[in-house]
């Protein structure tokens, strides 16, 4: 058996087309496009983890499960007629080698801000030229996927409006339009709203997309850091919730004060 690289993948494009035939798997052969979505949203968010925890070990199996959604749809799209893995990978060679002319023409070098502008200076003409009359006329937010977690949707969004020049000059700017969105939020808050369609909300959703604009200016992913918060919130939780129990006490029965000495003191100690 060869050992390439694209025999590998025509192996894994064999299996795929083996479990969707006829006599392969019943759970395969029902699958759609529209089923498949959690499956692809979950393998996405396990790379994301293994990517966190630096394993390489479990990052190549989780970019092998990556891997096998995107053969698995488009099995399911060859099978209709419309287009085959091949052809998606055309696409996107295609794709890298149009633009990237700063390698593959060799015209210039280019500055990592230089490549990024040239990328959505290129987007811009494809989605001009490829465009059709029928459509609706694209934009330069309107390749931001609404399904993707608000939280990443709101950076991709921030991220598509500096690249035509809608940004702060500075971050110590951005900081100022949270101190005003925190003012906001603090004035709904005292006037008593709350919940769902409140102004409380739309003043809370404001300051989201604040501090989003924020994490990009400083380099920083939100879905990572909110993650890494998310993991050190858990972590001290959990330790003060086992100091609790090793006194025969649960977090119930403890005062707010005897709970916050306690993450004071784990939180010294450092994770």
């Amino acid at each position: 058996m060869s050992h390439s690289v694209g025999a590998r993948f025509e192996r894994l494009v064999d299996i795929m087309r083996t479990l969707r035939a006829p006599d392969g798997c019943p759970w395969d052969q029902e699958q759609t496009h529209a089923s498949l979505r959690p499956f692809v949203l979950e393998e996405t968010y396990e790379v994301l983890e293994a990517i966190e925890q630096g394993s390489p070990a479990d990052l190549c199996e989780e970019l092998g499960d990556f891997l096998f959604e995107a053969v698995f749809l488009a099995r399911i799209s060859e099978e209709a007629g419309d287009f085959s893995i091949g052809d998606a990978i055309d696409a996107i060679c295609d794709k890298l080698v149009r633009r990237h002319p700063h390698v593959f023409d060799r015209a210039r070098s280019l500055t990592t801000g230089e490549v990024i502008e040239q990328w959505e200076t290129l987007k811009a003409r494809e989605r001009a030229a490829g465009g059709e009359p029928a459509t609706p006329a694209k934009t330069t937010l309107s390749g931001v996927p609404k399904t993707l977690p608000s939280l990443l949707r709101a950076y991709e969004i921030n991220a598509r409006a500096a690249s035509v020049g809608f940004d702060w000059q500075r971050a110590a700017d951005v900081l100022d339009k949270i101190e005003e969105e925190i003012a906001e939020l603090r004035q709904e808050v005292e006037a008593g709203a709350t919940g769902h369609l409140s102004r409380a909300e739309d003043e809370m959703g404001d300051l989201l997309f604040a501090l989003t604009n924020l994490s990009r200016r400083l380099g920083i992913e939100p879905e990572a850091a909110l993650r890494r918060a998310n993991d050190k919130f858990t972590r001290r939780f959990e330790a003060v919730e086992r100091a609790f129990a090793e006194r025969g006490q649960a977090l119930t029965d403890a005062s707010l004060d005897d709970m916050e000495a306690e993450w004071q003191r784990v939180k010294s100690i450092g994770d």
